[in-house]
């Protein structure tokens, strides 16, 4: 067999040995050797994020977790450089003191991993580039990043972009590396882009609604003038074999009730104009007569951190799925598995996630064709024990495919960063 064929081979294992580089040199030298031998690494931080994506066989493993730590932060100047492996909870931690915050809103797996918060790293974040409710509002993850330090697949050391946001100077790779799920190069550091906190946040609940009606209220919402940050929808939990049933402990806040679904809506900003832009949207919306609750500051705050922790699907042990698709499309989809499978909406209808007791192959590319036709994409974002490995977990055409070929061939010509582990051959 040859070590293309082993590479992408499901069962190729001969050995994980794990290597805890404490510096961007010992990244460098360590892959300087795997290069020489060719040997498969799989790079990693804390690991909160190794489900996603395909499950790989490597030699070595290479975990940057060592390589933490706040390097610069200059609140003046709105930026922030970390090591690589720095807990993106000491980050925000940090940011909080001075009222500043990453406003991509870092997600959290941990919930649905291991029924706790993990937080995960500053380059896992980078790496799977996903981000959090305030997404269709203030970007993604790649839109937060000014710069970055790595070593490529032949252990040369490489830095792109900066300190400001008008770093034009040469390619942006920073960007690249985004969603890169580690194929590329190996962080070592990462500098963000970071914003002023708003002094103020509430969320309009809206209660028992049909998905129809709740993705309606919430693209208008998104439309309006009243400057919207967040726009989820969680149905009424089915009946579905193997599911737990989590929206009422998950949502036990003072005021919030659980009979039927939550549409729920943020606004952020001053104080001194909240409270008017929440009576705008109500009339605007035509809710004034519709069962509603008002969760103020610390409640809202509790709700969107639950959220973007995908408390919704703690301690699942089944697959979750990421699906991005046109909002017009959305409850279309929907209706062709709700009662299948445990969803919930985030960006206004533009995501779904969902959870898939017992997926099958045959059943995930089902998913896919459905997706693709309505002119979006899925991602695999955890594969349960029923569904050890699939083929292709990611969604993409031929003509992206021999375009990441060819970018993979110029940062890692061997193939040994995380071979694999976005689509086979790259």
């Amino acid at each position: 067999m040859s070590i293309e064929e082993k590479q992408n081979s499901p069962t190729y294992q001969d050995f994980n040995s794990i290597e805890y580089p404490k510096n961007e040199k010992e990244v460098s030298n360590f892959i300087k050797k795997f290069y020489k031998s060719t040997t498969p690494i799989e790079i990693i931080g804390t690991g909160s994020k190794t489900k996603i994506g395909k499950s790989i066989q490597c030699a070595k493993t290479l975990n940057l977790s060592k390589i933490n730590g706040i390097i610069e932060y200059l609140p003046q100047e709105l930026y922030i450089k970390v090591g690589a492996g720095t807990p993106i909870q000491k980050i925000e931690e940090e940011l909080k003191k001075n009222k500043q915050q990453l406003a991509f809103e870092p997600i959290d797996f941990g919930f649905f991993l291991n029924g706790k918060s993990d937080f995960g790293t500053a380059a896992g974040q980078v790496a799977c580039n996903i981000s959090g409710p305030r997404r269709f509002k203030a970007g993604s993850v790649r839109d937060h990043i000014l710069g970055f330090r790595g070593v490529n697949g032949k252990g040369e050391i490489i830095k792109s972009g900066g300190v400001v946001v008008k770093n034009v100077t040469g390619y942006d790779l920073s960007k690249l590396v985004c969603g890169s799920y580690g194929t590329l190069v190996a962080l070592t550091e990462i500098t963000f882009k970071v914003l002023p906190a708003a002094d103020e946040n509430k969320t309009i609940i809206i209660h028992d609604q049909k998905v129809e009606a709740a993705t309606d209220l919430l693209n208008r919402s998104i439309s309006s003038s009243n400057d919207i940050s967040g726009a989820v929808f969680f149905p009424e939990e089915p009946e579905v074999s193997g599911s737990l049933k989590n929206i009422e402990n998950t949502f036990k806040l003072n005021n919030l009730q659980h009979k039927g679904s939550i549409t729920a809506v943020r606004l952020e900003g001053a104080k001194n104009n909240i409270d008017q832009r929440i009576e705008n949207l109500i009339k605007e919306l035509n809710i004034t007569n519709i069962n509603i609750s008002i969760l103020d500051f610390y409640q809202s705050d509790i709700f969107w951190n639950k959220v973007k922790s995908l408390e919704f699907f703690s301690n699942t042990k089944n697959s979750i799925v990421r699906i991005v698709i046109p909002p017009s499309a959305c409850a279309h989809l929907i209706y062709q598995f709700s009662n299948k499978f445990k969803y919930y909406l985030d960006w206004g209808g533009s995501l779904i996630w969902l959870e898939a007791f017992e997926l099958s192959e045959e059943m995930f590319e089902s998913i896919r064709k459905k997706v693709v036709r309505f002119g979006g994409y899925v991602t695999m974002i955890k594969n349960s024990d029923y569904l050890p490995y699939v083929e292709d977990v990611f969604t993409i055409n031929v003509d992206k495919f021999n375009i990441s070929q060819n970018i993979k061939k110029s940062f890692d010509p061997k193939r040994i960063l995380n071979p694999g582990k976005m689509y086979t051959g790259i």
